[in-house]
């Protein structure tokens, strides 16, 4: 572990990783509820969690691990519920 101090945000960063965390969000929800109730095919499913975690790496750099661990597990459940995946 390491002394070194936690780093203040400015108001203007703040409100800024606030604005990218409610797209990231909104881009989630949307997508989520796309795949759930339109006819499209597990691929296009699949090539839609990939552009939203594209999206989110170029609004959160080096957070791919934080995508995969907090929104891939939602994404892959409703994709196995949906076409009925084992």
């Amino acid at each position: 572990m390491t002394d070194e101090p936690v780093r203040q945000f400015t108001e203007e960063e703040q409100q800024d990783e606030d604005r990218r965390v409610r797209l990231l969000r909104r881009l989630v929800d949307f997508s989520l509820a796309l795949i759930a109730q339109s006819d499209i095919s597990p691929e296009e499913a699949r090539r839609m969690v990939q552009a939203i975690r594209h999206k989110a790496v170029e609004l959160f750099p080096d957070k791919e691990a934080a995508f995969d661990l907090i929104y891939v597990p939602r994404f892959r459940r409703l994709i196995a519920e949906k076409f009925e995946l084992q």
